[in-house]
């Protein structure tokens, strides 16, 4: 006997192929062993086809869909779809109709109004000729309108509800929340009061009653503060308008203001008494610079003087400036702009209602505020004669 064992061979099986050439479908299919169950007959056309081509045939199914598809794959209609969906209309109609309301009472439960909506409305459309159902199904489908602010769809609702129902306290107060949210007081108290009659001791009708008569207070309270108010400055204007006729002072209002004075306002430090103080801005003007300052209230009893001393309390370096050495109060003059165009030399000592006051010549305010214009002696010369009239007048167009 040879020690040497015998090499035997077999030989390869006639299906047998490379692993790098088996696909994926062929690696994962069904393919039964010895002893082990065939595929059943209705998923033997499945054997053959790939994985997407296997889903695509299943959503056709009604119980595998995810996504609704009315067609058999050849572009007629979905056959077994079809027949589901008849199911849900099998039945006398007061069993299709509380069918289709015990689905719309699910969807509203998890807060999907509007797919309850759907449901609640193929209930109404069964016309069930039951009064019970038929309520029930408005009332349900006016909770779902209440929620998505469909309110007057609510409001038809209950109005449907009620002439099934003349005694349904639900109707009323659901379509009393919808008048309210819409602002018809009138309407919701009326629903309300009635639902009142019939249960006068309902705790959520009264509560909502109560809550939009005092909104409905508030509002006639705000209105009237409001009313008041415009009175009030109707009132104050006259006062204003008067005390500033009786002080002889003009105001003239150009076509583009400076931004500053776009807002600006004359008022009276009294807005009730026409003899208090008036109070307006000031535009200090320093046409040698091109530069300006804005105060922002004044008093027509201040003087230039007093104004001066407001705008020149800067930093040391500023008057270091050589076009700043002769910014000081004593080396200043200070000149307003008449109606007429032309200047008049305002004293700084004098309150600034005189030069307004005055008659001739006439300086006005300017856009509601004071225009000052402050001039170095040693320029105002210079500055003066080439003033121009006809360019003033001009610049206020």
């Amino acid at each position: 006997m040879s020690d040497t064992p015998k090499e035997t061979t077999h030989p390869p099986a006639a299906t047998e192929q490379p692993e790098e050439h088996i696909s994926e479908w062929e690696r994962r299919k069904y393919v039964p062993k010895a002893g082990e169950p065939a595929l059943p007959p209705q998923l033997a056309e499945f054997s053959n086809k790939t994985t997407d081509e296997v889903l695509e045939e299943l959503n056709r199914l009604p119980f595998f869909m995810t996504k609704l598809d009315e067609s058999d794959g050849d572009g007629g209609e979905n056959v077994n779809l079809e027949a589901l969906k008849s199911l849900a209309y099998e039945g006398d109609p007061d069993e299709v109709a509380t069918n289709f309301k015990n689905q719309g009472n699910d969807c509203y439960k998890v807060k999907k109004y509007k797919d309850a909506i759907i449901y609640y409305t193929k209930g109404i459309e069964v016309d069930c000729q039951v009064p019970a159902i038929d309520s029930a199904l408005y009332l349900n489908r006016a909770a779902c309108n209440l929620e998505l602010k469909n309110y007057r769809s609510c409001i038809e609702d209950c109005k449907k509800v009620l002439m099934i129902d003349d005694k349904n306290i639900k109707a009323c107060f659901r379509s009393g929340k919808a008048f309210f949210a819409i602002e018809k007081f009138d309407e919701a108290i009326k629903i309300l009061e009635y639902g009142l009659s019939i249960d006068p001791e309902n705790k959520d009708l009264q509560k909502l009653l109560q809550q939009i008569k005092d909104k409905q207070k508030l509002l006639v309270d705000i209105e009237a503060k409001k009313q008041q108010e415009e009175e009030q400055q109707k009132l104050e204007k006259i006062v204003l308008d008067n005390s500033i006729k009786l002080r002889h002072i003009e105001v003239i209002k150009s076509s583009n203001p400076p931004d500053a004075l776009k807002e600006a306002k004359i008022r009276l430090e009294d807005p009730k008494d026409y003899q208090s103080q008036l109070i307006f801005p000031a535009m200090i003007l320093y046409p040698t610079t091109d530069e300006f300052d804005f105060i922002g209230e004044i008093s027509e009893l201040s003087t230039p003087l007093e104004l001066l001393e407001i705008v020149l309390n800067r930093p040391r370096e500023w008057f270091e400036d050589s076009k700043h050495k002769d910014f000081n109060v004593k080396k200043l003059e200070c000149f307003m702009e008449t109606e007429s165009g032309g200047l008049v030399k305002v004293g700084k000592k004098l309150e600034v209602n005189n030069a307004l006051m005055n008659d001739k010549p006439k300086a006005p305010l300017f856009d509601n505020a004071l225009r000052l214009y402050v001039v170095p002696k040693p320029d105002v010369a210079k500055w003066t004669s080439e003033w121009n009239k006809e360019t003033a007048l001009a610049a206020r167009k």
